[in-house]
């Protein structure tokens, strides 16, 4: 008796593939012998023994009990030397083989034959949709129901409402489930999945879950120290600039950043930039001269 190869039929050479990749050699080779493009019977039988082979090798409790048999006449014989090539052949029923899978008795294959009308096809999950759509950091912080229009497949616009949960990462998808492309043979259709990406900010910059911003003073706040309120992105927070703080230099303040997806926050991070006044009165130009005689410093002696 000749085993079914089930996996060959659908063009695979191993039973060490997933699901997704049965399925995609189900629908090629569908979409190859198909009766309607195909005409004959040997591709309306072909095309039958496609759609048996999905329906076995798409059930897990099926293909479990397949992969036993398919180990049993291929696996092993792949390393063997064939044997007996010119024995009689006798080829396996459809109502052999399922009854050992499904426990039917008998071999009559018109209980559960694929007809030539082809109302039993066996039902086919839509494909996913993937595309991205940026967010500002203060719709990812705080969350947000935002409605957007997409194309759908066939071309028309439709809306779309997504609710974007609070503190929701850069490169994170949103998941709309059964709104992408159509399932076949009444599957499920296909999910479409939303790529957030987290824009840059004019004043707060994204990096990982830590927002960084700048901070602009004087040259007397820098040679003094100060305090300033900096706003961070859900309070206001009173800072102690030190004296002699460079250009360039980092304030950072713990769990007052992004949320980290753990329950906790990442530091908000303060960066100096020392500003130099462009116009002055005299008075102040005074100031200056007189603190340039004053004064040893000298910044090229560092």
């Amino acid at each position: 008796m000749i085993f079914k190869d089930y996996y060959k039929i659908l063009g695979l050479d191993t039973n060490k593939v997933n699901i997704d990749e049965i399925k995609i050699a189900y629908r090629e080779q569908a979409k190859k012998y198909h009766p309607d493009v195909n005409g004959g019977n040997s591709s309306e039988e072909r095309f039958k023994d496609i759609n048996e082979a999905y329906k076995i090798l798409s059930d897990t409790t099926t293909r479990k009990k397949y992969d036993r048999m398919w180990n049993s006449h291929i696996g092993k014989r792949k390393n063997k030397i064939a044997k007996q090539s010119t024995d009689k052949k006798k080829t396996a029923t459809r109502g052999e083989i399922f009854n050992i899978l499904f426990g039917i008795e008998g071999t009559d294959t018109d209980n559960i034959k694929i007809n030539k009308n082809r109302n039993t096809r066996v039902p086919i999950q839509g494909e996913d949709v993937e595309t991205e759509i940026p967010i500002s950091i203060y719709e990812g912080f705080f969350g947000q129901t935002k409605k957007i229009s997409l194309r759908t497949v066939k071309g028309k616009m439709k809306n779309f409402e997504i609710n974007i949960p609070a503190g929701i990462r850069d490169g994170e998808k949103v998941r709309l489930i059964g709104q992408g492309k159509p399932g076949e043979n009444g599957g499920k259709n296909g999910d479409l999945l939303i790529r957030i990406n987290v824009a840059e900010d004019r004043k707060y910059k994204l990096v990982g879950s830590d927002i960084y911003t700048d901070l602009n003073i004087s040259p007397w706040e820098a040679v003094l120290g100060t305090k300033v309120d900096v706003d961070a992105i859900d309070e206001t927070i009173g800072v102690y600039i030190p004296q002699g703080i460079e250009t360039g230099e980092e304030i950072h303040i713990p769990d007052k950043g992004y949320k980290d997806g753990k329950g906790g926050r990442g530091e908000f991070v303060i960066r100096i930039k020392i500003m130099i006044p462009k116009n002055i009165s005299e008075k102040e130009r005074e100031l200056y001269r007189q603190m340039k005689k004053l004064s040893k410093f000298n910044p090229r002696d560092i």
